[in-house]
């Protein structure tokens, strides 16, 4: 059986015919939804019974999952105990040396902040040690620049004298 329909039309506010159906039933029609409601009700009480199955069954599961979290974090908790013990028995092994150590540790960054201003002053002096050497390298060339200057000249003298002498020597022997 199907239903009777009939198309009323609609007017819109501006006056413009808008054409929309309207599904209108006739008494006919009322029989049918009650045999419907009946096989809808079952319907519903089928798909209410699977749902609270469903529930029940995910209710089954959550309590699953809680109880395996509950078991990890008991294991957590106990290895967290057994890494403090092991923290614990670390640090009491290092104890005996760390006066010691920190005695050391003292010591060097005492001799550290001695060694800055040393540092300091050695790359000072070895900048002045460098431009006394510099200055006494240049001082040392001009010197052996003059030797070698005044051995030119001493010899350049002494060929002139030399030749000096040979002439006056000459002469003196024309002369006699």
């Amino acid at each position: 059986m199907q239903p009777n329909t009939e198309v009323v039309p609609e007017t819109g506010s501006t006056g413009n015919t808008n054409n929309r159906e309207l599904m209108v039933q006739n008494s006919g029609s009322l029989s049918f939804n009650s045999l419907m409601s009946k096989e809808d009700e079952e319907m519903s009480r089928s798909a209410l019974s699977t749902f609270r199955a469903k529930e029940e069954e995910i209710e089954k599961k959550k309590m699953e999952i809680r109880e395996r979290v509950q078991l990890q974090l008991g294991r957590v908790e106990e290895e967290t105990k057994r890494l403090a013990t092991i923290r614990e028995e670390l640090e009491s092994l290092s104890d005996p040396m760390r006066k010691e150590v920190s005695v050391v540790r003292k010591k060097i960054d005492t001799v550290n902040k001695e060694l800055k201003p040393l540092g300091h002053t050695v790359q000072k002096k070895e900048k002045e040690y460098k431009e006394a050497l510099e200055a006494f390298n240049e001082k040392n060339r001009e010197k052996v620049q003059l030797i070698t200057k005044l051995m030119e000249l001493v010899g350049e003298s002494e060929k002139m004298r030399m030749t000096k002498l040979d002439e006056l020597s000459k002469h003196v022997e024309t002369i006699q």
